[in-house]
């Protein structure tokens, strides 16, 4: 079954189309920039042009990256306020008519490692921890998801995890992988004695580099970057459309 997937970020909206059998890319990956204030009407278009790129008349998924509930965004760390209540899956369908799924954009990379990445061994407590813009995680535990679960939240260092440890942070303070890596290092264990995960999926763009940083990572969980790298998003997003009756790929 083939459906767009889409990936909003804090920077950037990605999409393609995905065979979701396979969980691979059948299409090049287009990118365009998320506009700036990131408002729901801004975004919506921005995805609806981004639709009208693949041509596309059929499913889509979008991962997003906020709390989501039945279709409705719940919280906005990293996108404007106004998106608080707003049902963003009827306003895509009304804009493209295209039938739309909407789930958090760390979720929708977890089913895409759980499916056909790093977790599609694991059947235990598998913790993606995604770095961006800020920090986004999903748990999965015999491959069924808690959505939601949004832990870059969590307090470290008396801030927000994500305001000491996102890859963000490593690009405004300028610091090397060494004293990023051992920030990160502190949030994972953090994770882990809250947790006690059988396996860490580092996930977002920053999974490319995880060599750079990986000898800085010495908790006793087992850590690796996501397979998927930065396509694990838009093939998640495609998956819970598929499945989107589910919680479990």
């Amino acid at each position: 079954m083939k459906i767009l997937g889409i990936d909003v970020g804090g920077t950037g909206i990605k999409g393609a189309i995905v065979d979701t059998k396979i969980g691979e890319l059948i299409t090049d990956r287009h990118r365009i920039l998320t506009p700036q204030p990131a408002t729901p009407e801004a975004v919506i278009h921005s995805i609806s042009e981004l639709i009208r790129e693949f041509k596309w008349k059929a499913q889509v998924g979008v991962g997003f990256p906020a709390a989501v509930v039945n279709e409705i965004v719940r919280t906005a760390s990293n996108i404007d306020n106004s998106w608080i209540g707003v049902n963003a899956a009827a306003l895509i369908e009304n804009e493209t008519g295209c039938p739309t799924h909407l789930v958090n954009d760390v979720d929708a990379a977890g089913f895409a490692e759980m499916k056909f990445g790093s977790g599609k061994n694991e059947n235990g407590v598998v913790l993606i921890a995604a770095f961006g813009t800020g920090i986004g995680t999903a748990i999965f535990n015999e491959k069924k998801l808690l959505p939601n679960t949004e832990l870059g939240h969590l307090f470290l260092k008396n801030m927000k995890a994500e305001h000491y440890a996102a890859n963000s942070i490593r690009e405004k303070e300028e610091l090397d992988y060494e004293s990023w890596g051992k920030r990160v290092n502190e949030y994972l264990g953090h994770l882990e004695n809250l947790f006690y995960p059988e396996l860490i999926i580092i996930g977002g763009g920053i999974s490319k580099k995880y060599d750079q940083f990986s000898e800085y990572i010495t908790i006793q969980t087992p850590v690796v970057p996501a397979q998927n790298r930065n396509h694990a998003g838009i093939i998640g997003a495609a998956l819970a459309a598929k499945n989107e009756h589910l919680r479990k790929v």
